[in-house]
């Protein structure tokens, strides 16, 4: 089977689906990643042959430079009905598809289609926000499933929005992301259904615990959750067992990358967990680094440590609340304290979810102080039953279905395509 994994140029979504494409591999199909040209390195690092299709888009760019702050202010976290009014959904969820997704997905969708019709894919494995993955999947007549990466909120979001169009008159009705998506679809004489929004199944990494609700008729298809941050060596310092608590600090690459600079400051973590008899592991890149100066005795800054070997070795750890690091703390069975960015779309959902489950402490990063992350993870190291809820959703996650497990379930929907 030739099954292509395809997803516009995002280094941390991409490093999601390496484990299954690694599981497909191994059950001896022909697997090709196909993205813009930035991902090249991130896919060749990670063993997979590359495809660069069409150029790169400039979300970042735009992101950095405060233009999406502007133009993309809807909120897709929010679940209050009384502010998900038809108004408040037909203006953000237009501004979402102008300024996300046509602007990923439009520099790669006619060299994405030409490859597909080219070299004909049983299976497309695509990433949720890359809808030219599907249109060329129907094009070529290929089964296409989604590859979520943290909680579903874009069928929930979805959802809310057909249902209030629907109450609408038929001469106010307006859906941003049919109108251009169809438009796009016509061009190759596919015909837009809501097949091209959510795939023919749906792979979902989070643990049925931590779900949000979505419609009842897709089909979902678990998947545990296997850490991959990228090439890794582990070093030697981090065999040997820590002599105190060990506490990882990791704030992700996205709000580095993205928005210039991470949400909270780290100085002032640092100087919060100085006041605890623990030792801190810093994650930081140098330019970060080079930013904090004189740092407390009991820290350990590094630029990069495999965050699935470190977690295991730490009582608990401060994070910014990415799905990638929150699960693969998770995996491990560790507390966390989260400093969620309140409009990073999936970051607040996901932090809270922990949250409730008692596995987390939540800090706003308008109220980190150095008093305040001293309370938070000294309480995480006190209280037994953070670490125990956190080896609950360990367990959660264990149970699922392996990569390779999913790899036998795909090869049947693409057969019975």
């Amino acid at each position: 089977m030739r099954v292509l994994i395809a997803t516009q140029a995002e280094r941390t979504h991409f490093l999601g689906t390496v484990p299954l494409a690694w599981a497909l591999r191994a059950a001896g199909h022909e697997v090709r990643v196909a993205s813009q040209p930035h991902l090249r390195s991130v896919a060749a690092e990670a063993g997979l042959p590359f495809v660069p299709v069409g150029r790169d888009h400039h979300f970042a760019r735009v992101s950095r430079n405060g233009l999406a702050d502007r133009h993309l202010d809807f909120d897709m976290a929010e679940d209050r009905d009384e502010v998900l009014t038809w108004d408040h959904l037909r203006e953000g969820y237009g501004k979402v598809v102008t300024w996300w997704w046509r602007m990923v997905n439009d520099p790669m969708l006619d060299d994405l289609v030409a490859f597909c019709r080219e070299w004909g894919p049983d299976l497309v494995v695509w990433e949720p926000s890359t809808y030219a993955a599907p249109l060329a999947a129907e094009l070529c007549g290929a089964a296409h499933v989604r590859h979520l990466w943290s909680v579903d909120l874009f069928a929930r979001v979805r959802a809310r929005f057909l249902a209030r169009m629907a109450e609408q008159p038929e001469t106010d009705r307006e859906d941003p992301l049919a109108a251009w998506l169809g438009a796009r679809a016509a061009r190759y004489g596919v015909e837009f259904s809501e097949t091209l929004v959510h795939g023919q199944a749906t792979i979902e990494q989070v643990p049925a615990s931590l779900r949000v609700d979505t419609p009842s008729h897709l089909d979902y298809l678990p998947m545990r959750y296997v850490p991959y941050n990228g090439r890794a060596v582990v070093p030697d310092w981090l065999r040997t067992p820590p002599e105190r608590p060990r506490v990882g600090l990791s704030l992700g690459t996205s709000a580095s990358l993205r928005l210039g600079g991470y949400t909270v400051d780290v100085g002032t973590l640092l100087e919060g967990l100085a006041a605890l008899d623990v030792e801190v592991v810093a994650t930081l890149p140098a330019h970060e680094q080079a930013k904090l100066g004189a740092v407390p005795a009991n820290t350990r800054l590094v630029e990069y440590v495999p965050l699935h070997a470190l977690a295991p070795t730490c009582a608990a750890m401060v994070t910014h609340g990415g799905p990638g690091t929150v699960l693969t703390a998770l995996s491990s069975g560790i507390p966390q304290l989260l400093a969620p960015h309140p409009r990073m779309f999936d970051i607040p959902v996901l932090s809270g979810l922990v949250r409730d489950r008692g596995a987390a402490l939540l800090l706003p990063p308008d109220r980190v102080t150095p008093e305040a992350v001293a309370d938070g993870v000294g309480a995480l190291l006190r209280d037994p039953s953070f670490t125990r809820a956190a080896h609950t959703l360990r367990h959660d996650i264990a149970a699922m279905p392996t990569p390779a497990d999913l790899a036998h379930t795909l090869t049947g929907l693409a057969d019975r395509r």
